[in-house]
Protein backbone atom coordinates (compact mmCIF):
# COMPACT_ATOMS: atom_id res chain seq x y z
CA UNK A 1 0.00 0.00 0.00
CA UNK A 2 1.33 3.58 -0.91
CA UNK A 3 1.98 5.78 2.16
CA UNK A 4 0.86 9.03 2.61
CA UNK A 5 4.08 10.71 1.70
CA UNK A 6 4.24 13.39 4.80
CA UNK A 7 3.94 10.28 7.07
CA UNK A 8 6.91 8.94 5.51
CA UNK A 9 8.78 12.01 5.15
CA UNK A 10 7.50 12.16 9.31
CA UNK A 11 8.94 9.11 10.13
CA UNK A 12 12.34 9.91 7.99
CA UNK A 13 12.76 12.86 10.35
CA UNK A 14 12.29 11.00 13.79
CA UNK A 15 14.79 8.69 12.46
CA UNK A 16 17.32 11.81 11.97
CA UNK A 17 17.20 11.05 8.58
CA UNK A 18 15.75 14.15 6.98
CA UNK A 19 17.85 16.55 8.97
CA UNK A 20 20.68 14.62 6.97
CA UNK A 21 22.56 17.76 5.46
CA UNK A 22 24.06 18.29 2.09
CA UNK A 23 27.21 19.69 0.39
CA UNK A 24 28.49 22.12 3.22
CA UNK A 25 25.95 20.95 5.38
CA UNK A 26 26.11 23.72 8.22
CA UNK A 27 26.18 26.30 5.72
CA UNK A 28 22.59 25.69 4.43
CA UNK A 29 19.80 28.31 5.46
CA UNK A 30 16.03 26.97 5.65
CA UNK A 31 12.96 28.87 4.46
CA UNK A 32 10.05 29.73 6.04
CA UNK A 33 8.57 26.77 5.24
CA UNK A 34 11.47 24.29 6.13
CA UNK A 35 12.61 24.00 2.69
CA UNK A 36 16.71 24.83 2.21
CA UNK A 37 17.71 27.34 0.34
CA UNK A 38 19.89 26.48 -2.45
CA UNK A 39 23.48 26.20 -1.99
CA UNK A 40 26.57 26.31 -4.01
CA UNK A 41 30.40 24.36 -4.68
CA UNK A 42 32.57 23.35 -7.28
CA UNK A 43 32.01 20.49 -8.40
CA UNK A 44 35.25 20.83 -11.00
CA UNK A 45 36.88 22.12 -14.01
CA UNK A 46 36.38 21.45 -17.72
CA UNK A 47 39.90 21.11 -19.70
CA UNK A 48 39.33 24.88 -20.82
CA UNK A 49 39.53 26.24 -17.30
CA UNK A 50 35.63 26.63 -16.76
CA UNK A 51 34.64 25.99 -13.13
CA UNK A 52 31.58 23.87 -13.00
CA UNK A 53 29.26 24.14 -10.00
CA UNK A 54 26.77 21.52 -7.97
CA UNK A 55 23.78 23.46 -6.51
CA UNK A 56 22.36 21.28 -3.47
CA UNK A 57 18.48 21.50 -2.82
CA UNK A 58 16.04 20.07 -0.75
CA UNK A 59 12.40 20.75 -0.12
CA UNK A 60 9.64 18.19 1.18
CA UNK A 61 12.12 15.53 2.24
CA UNK A 62 13.31 15.47 -1.54
CA UNK A 63 17.00 16.23 -2.18
CA UNK A 64 17.97 17.10 -5.34
CA UNK A 65 21.74 18.09 -6.64
CA UNK A 66 22.19 19.82 -9.98
CA UNK A 67 25.63 20.95 -12.25
CA UNK A 68 25.74 24.12 -13.85
CA UNK A 69 27.31 21.46 -16.80
CA UNK A 70 24.32 20.43 -19.10
CA UNK A 71 21.47 21.31 -15.93
CA UNK A 72 22.97 17.79 -15.17
CA UNK A 73 20.76 15.94 -12.36
CA UNK A 74 23.39 13.96 -10.36
CA UNK A 75 21.28 12.97 -7.76
CA UNK A 76 18.01 12.97 -6.67
CA UNK A 77 17.18 11.12 -3.14
CA UNK A 78 13.81 9.76 -2.08
CA UNK A 79 12.65 8.10 1.04
CA UNK A 80 11.12 4.62 0.35
CA UNK A 81 8.14 2.99 2.69
CA UNK A 82 10.54 2.71 5.84
CA UNK A 83 11.51 6.36 5.22
CA UNK A 84 15.21 5.41 4.11
CA UNK A 85 16.63 7.36 1.81
CA UNK A 86 18.33 6.70 -1.72
CA UNK A 87 19.47 8.14 -4.48
CA UNK A 88 17.45 6.98 -7.69
CA UNK A 89 18.95 8.66 -10.62
CA UNK A 90 22.18 7.37 -12.70
CA UNK A 91 25.27 9.81 -12.82
CA UNK A 92 28.91 10.27 -11.83
CA UNK A 93 31.15 11.47 -9.09
CA UNK A 94 33.68 13.71 -11.28
CA UNK A 95 33.09 15.98 -14.45
CA UNK A 96 35.96 14.03 -16.12
CA UNK A 97 33.20 11.22 -16.29
CA UNK A 98 30.51 13.50 -17.95
CA UNK A 99 32.79 15.01 -20.15
CA UNK A 100 34.21 11.94 -21.75
CA UNK A 101 31.70 9.28 -22.05
CA UNK A 102 28.51 10.63 -20.65
CA UNK A 103 25.22 8.56 -22.00
CA UNK A 104 23.09 11.56 -21.20
CA UNK A 105 23.12 11.21 -17.86
CA UNK A 106 20.37 13.78 -15.97
CA UNK A 107 20.99 15.78 -18.84
CA UNK A 108 18.91 18.73 -20.12
CA UNK A 109 18.79 17.93 -23.93
CA UNK A 110 18.48 20.59 -26.98
CA UNK A 111 18.24 22.16 -29.33
CA UNK A 112 15.84 18.89 -30.35
CA UNK A 113 15.79 16.11 -27.94
CA UNK A 114 15.44 12.32 -29.52
CA UNK A 115 16.73 11.80 -33.25
CA UNK A 116 16.03 13.34 -36.63
CA UNK A 117 16.38 11.50 -39.48
CA UNK A 118 19.84 12.33 -41.46
CA UNK A 119 20.35 15.27 -39.55
CA UNK A 120 17.88 17.44 -41.67
CA UNK A 121 15.08 19.22 -42.23
CA UNK A 122 13.95 22.10 -44.65
CA UNK A 123 12.01 24.74 -42.97
CA UNK A 124 10.18 27.51 -45.18
CA UNK A 125 11.81 25.97 -48.33
CA UNK A 126 15.59 26.34 -46.59
CA UNK A 127 16.83 23.12 -46.46
CA UNK A 128 18.97 22.52 -43.23
CA UNK A 129 21.61 20.30 -41.73
CA UNK A 130 22.31 19.25 -38.75
CA UNK A 131 25.56 17.57 -36.76
CA UNK A 132 25.31 14.23 -37.32
CA UNK A 133 26.05 12.07 -34.30
CA UNK A 134 24.29 8.98 -34.22
CA UNK A 135 25.05 6.77 -37.37
CA UNK A 136 24.27 9.19 -40.31
CA UNK A 137 21.22 10.89 -37.85
CA UNK A 138 21.24 13.54 -35.09
CA UNK A 139 20.28 12.76 -31.74
CA UNK A 140 20.12 15.00 -28.96
CA UNK A 141 21.07 18.36 -31.08
CA UNK A 142 23.88 17.13 -32.15
CA UNK A 143 27.69 16.41 -30.73
CA UNK A 144 27.52 19.46 -28.59
CA UNK A 145 24.42 19.53 -27.44
CA UNK A 146 22.55 21.77 -24.58
CA UNK A 147 23.70 18.71 -22.51
CA UNK A 148 27.31 19.47 -23.43
CA UNK A 149 27.81 23.14 -22.38
CA UNK A 150 28.04 25.19 -18.84
CA UNK A 151 24.48 26.93 -17.93
CA UNK A 152 23.71 29.87 -16.17
CA UNK A 153 22.41 29.29 -12.58
CA UNK A 154 20.36 31.62 -10.85
CA UNK A 155 18.93 29.80 -7.30
CA UNK A 156 15.44 31.39 -5.74
CA UNK A 157 13.11 30.97 -3.06
CA UNK A 158 9.62 31.68 -3.77
CA UNK A 159 7.03 31.36 -0.93
CA UNK A 160 7.64 27.43 0.01
CA UNK A 161 9.24 26.53 -3.26
CA UNK A 162 13.01 26.38 -3.69
CA UNK A 163 14.69 26.22 -7.32
CA UNK A 164 17.41 26.89 -9.82
CA UNK A 165 16.98 29.20 -13.18
CA UNK A 166 19.07 28.00 -15.83
CA UNK A 167 19.89 30.13 -18.39
CA UNK A 168 21.54 29.20 -22.07
CA UNK A 169 21.73 31.05 -25.32
CA UNK A 170 22.28 29.19 -28.15
CA UNK A 171 23.74 31.07 -31.36
CA UNK A 172 22.67 30.70 -34.80
CA UNK A 173 23.91 27.89 -36.60
CA UNK A 174 24.89 26.03 -33.64
CA UNK A 175 25.00 22.45 -34.44
CA UNK A 176 23.21 23.36 -38.10
CA UNK A 177 20.29 24.84 -36.31
CA UNK A 178 18.57 28.32 -37.40
CA UNK A 179 18.20 31.24 -35.28
CA UNK A 180 19.64 32.35 -31.52
CA UNK A 181 17.93 30.68 -29.45
CA UNK A 182 17.79 31.83 -25.57
CA UNK A 183 16.58 28.82 -23.26
CA UNK A 184 15.54 29.21 -19.54
CA UNK A 185 15.03 25.68 -17.54
CA UNK A 186 13.57 26.19 -14.04
CA UNK A 187 13.61 23.16 -11.97
CA UNK A 188 11.53 24.11 -8.47
CA UNK A 189 11.29 21.43 -5.63
CA UNK A 190 7.96 22.50 -3.85
CA UNK A 191 7.03 22.01 -0.29
CA UNK A 192 5.78 18.65 -1.12
CA UNK A 193 8.76 17.02 -2.58
CA UNK A 194 7.37 17.62 -6.00
CA UNK A 195 9.99 18.32 -9.38
CA UNK A 196 9.16 20.29 -11.54
CA UNK A 197 10.53 21.65 -14.94
CA UNK A 198 9.44 24.98 -16.55
CA UNK A 199 10.66 25.41 -20.21
CA UNK A 200 11.05 28.50 -22.24
CA UNK A 201 12.53 29.75 -25.35
CA UNK A 202 12.65 32.59 -27.81
CA UNK A 203 14.34 32.73 -31.09
CA UNK A 204 15.36 35.70 -33.35
CA UNK A 205 14.50 33.16 -36.37
CA UNK A 206 12.37 30.24 -37.24
CA UNK A 207 13.83 26.75 -35.50
CA UNK A 208 12.33 23.87 -34.43
CA UNK A 209 13.02 23.02 -30.53
CA UNK A 210 12.20 19.93 -28.19
CA UNK A 211 13.85 20.38 -25.13
CA UNK A 212 13.48 17.26 -22.48
CA UNK A 213 15.08 16.28 -19.70
CA UNK A 214 17.14 12.71 -19.77
CA UNK A 215 17.06 11.82 -16.15
CA UNK A 216 17.52 7.75 -15.57
CA UNK A 217 15.39 6.20 -13.01
CA UNK A 218 15.98 3.27 -10.79
CA UNK A 219 13.48 3.72 -7.55
CA UNK A 220 15.44 1.00 -5.60
CA UNK A 221 18.53 2.96 -5.77
CA UNK A 222 20.58 4.12 -8.22
CA UNK A 223 22.89 1.24 -8.97
CA UNK A 224 20.76 -1.53 -7.38
CA UNK A 225 20.17 -3.78 -10.58
CA UNK A 226 17.61 -3.94 -13.17
CA UNK A 227 14.18 -2.17 -13.57
CA UNK A 228 13.01 -4.99 -15.00
CA UNK A 229 10.82 -5.53 -12.03
CA UNK A 230 9.36 -1.73 -11.85
CA UNK A 231 5.96 -1.53 -12.81
CA UNK A 232 4.92 1.07 -15.87
CA UNK A 233 1.94 2.42 -17.02
CA UNK A 234 1.48 4.50 -19.70
CA UNK A 235 -1.47 6.44 -21.06
CA UNK A 236 -0.99 6.23 -24.26
CA UNK A 237 -3.05 3.73 -26.73
CA UNK A 238 -0.21 4.38 -29.97
CA UNK A 239 3.67 4.72 -30.16
CA UNK A 240 5.41 5.98 -33.07
CA UNK A 241 7.37 2.70 -34.78
CA UNK A 242 10.71 3.16 -36.01
CA UNK A 243 13.15 2.44 -38.79
CA UNK A 244 16.50 -0.06 -37.87
CA UNK A 245 18.01 3.99 -37.30
CA UNK A 246 15.48 4.33 -34.69
CA UNK A 247 13.54 7.10 -36.89
CA UNK A 248 10.13 7.12 -36.89
CA UNK A 249 8.25 5.66 -39.58
CA UNK A 250 5.29 8.01 -39.35
CA UNK A 251 3.05 5.59 -38.56
CA UNK A 252 0.60 5.93 -34.97
CA UNK A 253 0.50 2.36 -34.20
CA UNK A 254 -1.56 0.90 -31.86
CA UNK A 255 -0.40 -0.78 -28.87
CA UNK A 256 -3.23 -3.36 -28.19
CA UNK A 257 -2.09 -7.00 -28.76
CA UNK A 258 1.65 -5.71 -28.23
CA UNK A 259 4.64 -5.33 -26.16
CA UNK A 260 4.00 -1.83 -26.00
CA UNK A 261 0.80 -1.76 -24.03
CA UNK A 262 1.71 -0.36 -20.71
CA UNK A 263 -2.04 1.22 -20.45
CA UNK A 264 -2.78 -0.59 -17.12
CA UNK A 265 0.70 -1.21 -14.85
CA UNK A 266 3.08 -4.16 -15.82
CA UNK A 267 6.31 -5.32 -14.91
CA UNK A 268 8.62 -3.68 -17.98
CA UNK A 269 10.35 -7.09 -17.96
CA UNK A 270 7.01 -9.24 -18.35
CA UNK A 271 7.43 -8.35 -22.44
CA UNK A 272 10.71 -6.71 -23.12
CA UNK A 273 12.07 -9.98 -24.69
CA UNK A 274 8.79 -10.97 -26.50
CA UNK A 275 10.67 -10.62 -29.77
CA UNK A 276 8.57 -7.98 -31.37
CA UNK A 277 10.72 -6.55 -34.45
CA UNK A 278 10.58 -3.53 -32.94
CA UNK A 279 12.20 -4.34 -29.69
CA UNK A 280 14.81 -6.69 -31.81
CA UNK A 281 16.04 -4.02 -33.48
CA UNK A 282 16.24 -1.24 -30.21
CA UNK A 283 17.32 -4.02 -27.95
CA UNK A 284 14.16 -3.66 -25.95
CA UNK A 285 11.96 -0.10 -25.43
CA UNK A 286 13.42 3.05 -27.16
CA UNK A 287 10.17 4.41 -28.24
CA UNK A 288 7.87 7.21 -28.10
CA UNK A 289 4.37 6.37 -26.72
CA UNK A 290 1.73 8.89 -28.67
CA UNK A 291 -0.24 9.93 -25.51
CA UNK A 292 -4.01 10.24 -25.49
CA UNK A 293 -4.48 13.09 -24.25
CA UNK A 294 -2.23 15.20 -27.08
CA UNK A 295 -1.09 18.70 -26.22
CA UNK A 296 -2.53 20.36 -23.11
CA UNK A 297 -2.80 23.85 -21.82
CA UNK A 298 -1.30 22.53 -18.72
CA UNK A 299 0.36 19.30 -16.99
CA UNK A 300 -1.70 16.22 -17.16
CA UNK A 301 -0.97 12.90 -15.38
CA UNK A 302 0.58 10.37 -17.99
CA UNK A 303 2.61 7.82 -16.42
CA UNK A 304 3.34 6.24 -13.31
CA UNK A 305 6.40 4.25 -12.49
CA UNK A 306 6.78 2.06 -9.44
CA UNK A 307 9.21 -0.12 -7.59
CA UNK A 308 7.40 -2.83 -5.57
CA UNK A 309 10.71 -3.53 -3.46
CA UNK A 310 11.28 -0.20 -2.07
CA UNK A 311 7.37 1.09 -2.63
CA UNK A 312 8.71 4.63 -4.07
CA UNK A 313 6.48 5.94 -7.23
CA UNK A 314 7.13 8.68 -9.97
CA UNK A 315 4.08 9.86 -11.55
CA UNK A 316 4.78 12.16 -14.33
CA UNK A 317 2.58 15.08 -15.53
CA UNK A 318 2.95 17.12 -18.80
CA UNK A 319 2.01 19.46 -21.34
CA UNK A 320 3.52 17.35 -23.55
CA UNK A 321 2.22 14.94 -26.71
CA UNK A 322 4.32 12.53 -26.16
CA UNK A 323 6.77 10.20 -24.31
CA UNK A 324 10.03 8.32 -24.89
CA UNK A 325 10.69 5.11 -22.67
CA UNK A 326 13.89 4.11 -23.09
CA UNK A 327 14.91 0.84 -20.95
CA UNK A 328 18.73 1.49 -20.62
CA UNK A 329 19.12 -0.99 -23.63
CA UNK A 330 22.75 0.48 -24.35
CA UNK A 331 24.29 0.23 -20.63
CA UNK A 332 27.32 -1.85 -21.06
CA UNK A 333 28.84 -2.66 -17.46
CA UNK A 334 32.03 0.10 -18.38
CA UNK A 335 30.12 2.44 -16.79
CA UNK A 336 30.75 3.15 -12.86
CA UNK A 337 28.25 5.20 -10.96
CA UNK A 338 27.93 7.64 -7.73
CA UNK A 339 27.88 4.59 -5.70
CA UNK A 340 30.61 2.82 -7.21
CA UNK A 341 28.67 0.29 -8.99
CA UNK A 342 28.92 -0.54 -12.77
CA UNK A 343 25.60 0.05 -14.79
CA UNK A 344 24.59 -3.06 -17.01
CA UNK A 345 21.73 -3.21 -19.60
CA UNK A 346 18.43 -2.25 -18.12
CA UNK A 347 19.62 -1.16 -14.41
CA UNK A 348 18.00 2.00 -15.30
CA UNK A 349 15.78 3.46 -17.70
CA UNK A 350 14.47 7.03 -19.10
CA UNK A 351 10.88 8.89 -19.56
CA UNK A 352 11.02 11.71 -21.39
CA UNK A 353 7.97 13.98 -22.04
CA UNK A 354 8.71 15.58 -25.47
CA UNK A 355 7.17 16.13 -29.01
CA UNK A 356 7.92 13.50 -31.38
CA UNK A 357 11.30 12.66 -32.61
CA UNK A 358 11.92 13.28 -36.42
CA UNK A 359 9.23 15.82 -35.81
CA UNK A 360 10.21 18.41 -38.42
CA UNK A 361 10.10 15.71 -41.34
CA UNK A 362 6.60 14.14 -40.43
CA UNK A 363 3.62 16.64 -41.32
CA UNK A 364 1.34 14.30 -39.69
CA UNK A 365 2.99 14.59 -36.29
CA UNK A 366 2.65 17.56 -33.83
CA UNK A 367 4.33 20.80 -35.12
CA UNK A 368 7.77 21.59 -33.18
CA UNK A 369 8.44 25.13 -35.37
CA UNK A 370 8.87 28.21 -33.24
CA UNK A 371 8.93 31.95 -35.12
CA UNK A 372 10.20 35.23 -33.67
CA UNK A 373 7.88 36.49 -31.39
CA UNK A 374 6.64 33.76 -30.07
CA UNK A 375 7.36 32.27 -26.93
CA UNK A 376 8.22 28.15 -26.39
CA UNK A 377 6.78 26.68 -23.19
CA UNK A 378 6.38 23.29 -21.60
CA UNK A 379 6.24 21.54 -18.26
CA UNK A 380 6.34 18.57 -16.19
CA UNK A 381 6.06 17.64 -12.85
CA UNK A 382 7.61 14.91 -11.11
CA UNK A 383 5.21 13.65 -7.90
CA UNK A 384 7.25 10.92 -5.70
CA UNK A 385 5.49 8.62 -2.97
CA UNK A 386 6.20 5.52 -1.12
Amino acid sequence: MELNRRTVIAGAAAAGLAATTLGTGSAQATTGSGGRKPVKELFGTLADGTKVYRWSLENGGTRLKVLSYGGIVQTLELPDRHGRYANVVAGFDDIADYVAKSPYFGALIGRYGNRIGKGQFTLDGTAYQLSVNDGVNSLHGGAKGFDKHVWQVEPFTKGSDVGLHLHYTSVDGEMGYPGTLRTTVTYTLTRHGDWRIDYAATTDKATVVNLTSHVYWNLAGEGSGTIEDHELTIAASRYTPTDSGLIPTGELARVAGTPFDFRHAKPIGRDIRAGHEQQVQAKGYDHNWVLDKGITAKPEHVATLRDPRSGRTLKIATDQPGLQFYSGNFLDGTLTGTGGRTYRQGDALCLETQHFPDSPNHANFPSTVLRPGQTYRTSTLHTFGA
